[in-house]
């Protein structure tokens, strides 16, 4: 990069400011990446302290654990009928994802050891894209090249094609391009959820004095894809208020770094997207927070990161290790103490490209609204990798009541075929280790509403507002 202007560069555009494409100077871009690579040197060396080491394995294992059992009373019963170390002996042999047999066995020889692996540059893809300057990827023998992607039309095709080996996707996208939905049908998998909250609805100024959904008739909504957490809880949210998605307000399809260009523009009334957007309407002061998707599902999945089942047929133990890669990066995404220097790590251009102090409020929390007040909400966003299929089954009740499936649905064996969780559970059969005691999956609850997804058919026949046959 010249002192002042790139006029050479074919990767970047050619502005009257830094080019980088930021509106600020080289002085400035010069400084925010010499501290995007201190606070990835401290992360790293707090990566190998013997402490996070311990805790990171704790993490992993509870997490395989809670795979199995997620309901607190069959865990305890399972445990008090075997003993631990019967039960840490079974457990051991059968991790949670179809042919992670080889994760048990450590480090097996890698199938393939150079990997792409795309992503949006959204805060939802922390830990994926964190792995990489912390050296969470090479660790496990990995090169790993992360790619942002313009769009997820463009991942979805990505991965079809086999341009990408894994990527960052929302978590809805795995089950549509299962299913066919949208495109070929090919199958993918959910290895880990990327995170939970993390998304809002977000108004224009103009209309901060019309607060209530209800007066909502005629707004116009971006949404970042159609199967997307967005689409589906901003929908939701409507139904509640009275509204019908399809033919009271207009939704458009819209990629997340277009969503406050769009907003400023007064093409859309608002739009229900992922951070840092929200956070970064409110920097730019084109818009506000309304509601945090937290305030309407606590603990909904955001985004996942996956890949074809192919894929993992033919690479277990590169899938494995690019599986402890992930999950050890969401290990310490959750840490508070982290935050502050992860937002340093991921705003640089190469991945988000975004103010340092718009990471910074959407990761810790403490956050302006928009409307003068600063909010204190620790759980904004957090880093849970769980893929529940109760999940899943949630989300295919939402593709069929809002017309993107017809007819019946299997939906415990689609969320079972394409969330990976407990391939587990045969195995421990066979262990003799049967633990039918309690149900197998996790109920939610929704806008007050709860979730129960041994009964889909019964939620989805109770709402009044859907797709007209």
């Amino acid at each position: 990069m010249s002192e002042f202007f790139d006029p050479y560069n074919a990767d970047k555009p050619l502005m009257l400011k830094c080019s980088c494409g930021r509106d600020h100077s080289v002085a400035e871009h010069q400084a925010e990446e010499a501290a995007a690579a201190q606070a990835a040197a401290t992360l790293r060396e707090r990566s190998e302290t013997s402490e996070f080491e311990a805790y990171s394995n704790a993490f992993v294992e509870a997490t395989l654990v809670k795979s199995l059992f997620p309901h607190e009373p069959v865990r305890r019963a399972f445990l008090k009928a075997v003993g631990r170390r019967t039960a840490m002996a079974a457990i051991a042999s059968v991790l949670p994802v179809a042919s992670l047999q080889a994760m048990a066995q450590e480090k097996g020889a890698l199938e393939k050891t150079k990997l792409k692996v795309g992503f949006i540059p959204i805060t939802c893809a922390t830990p994926l894209i964190m792995a990489h300057p912390l050296g969470f990827y090479s660790k496990q023998g990995l090169d790993v090249e992360v790619t942002k992607t313009a769009g997820w039309a463009l991942v979805r095709d990505k991965m079809i094609n086999k341009e990408y080996d894994a990527s960052h996707f929302l978590s809805p996208m795995p089950l549509a391009i299962s299913l066919g939905l949208g495109s070929n049908a090919v199958p993918m998998n959910v290895a880990t959820v990327q995170n939970i909250n993390g998304q809002a609805i977000t108004l224009s100024l103009k209309h901060k004095d019309n607060r209530d959904p209800k007066n909502w008739k005629g707004f116009k909504f971006g949404i970042p894809f159609e199967y997307s957490m967005h689409n589906f809880l901003l929908r939701y949210y409507l139904a509640e208020n009275g509204l019908n998605p399809d033919t009271d307000v207009q939704l458009r399809v819209i990629p997340p770094a277009e969503m406050v260009a769009n907003l400023r523009a007064g093409n859309i009334d608002g739009f229900l997207g992922p951070d840092p957007f929200n956070q970064r309407a409110v920097f730019d002061e084109v818009g506000f927070i309304h509601v945090l998707t937290k305030d309407l599902w606590n603990g909904h999945p955001c985004c996942a990161f996956g890949t074809s089942t192919e894929f993992i047929r033919q690479n277990p133990n590169t899938f494995a290790a690019l599986y402890r890669a992930v999950l050890n990066a969401a290990a310490m995404a959750r840490q508070p103490k982290n935050r502050e220097l992860i937002a340093k790590v991921i705003a640089p251009t190469q991945y988000l490209n975004q103010p340092e102090a718009v990471l910074t409020q959407v990761l810790t929390g403490r956050f302006a609204d928009g409307l003068g007040k600063i909010q204190n909400v620790p759980e904004r966003a957090d880093f849970d990798p769980m893929p529940w299929q109760s999940m899943a089954v949630w989300m295919l009740t939402q593709m069929q009541r809002w017309g993107y499936i017809k007819g019946e649905v299997d939906y415990k064996q689609i969320a079972e075929r394409v969330f990976l969780i407990t391939d587990a559970r045969k195995h421990m059969k066979e262990l003799g280790q049967d633990f039918k005691a309690g149900p197998a999956y996790e109920k939610h609850t929704i806008m007050g509403k709860v979730f129960d997804p041994a009964k889909p058919t019964e939620y989805l026949n109770s709402f009044s507002i859907r797709k007209a046959a």
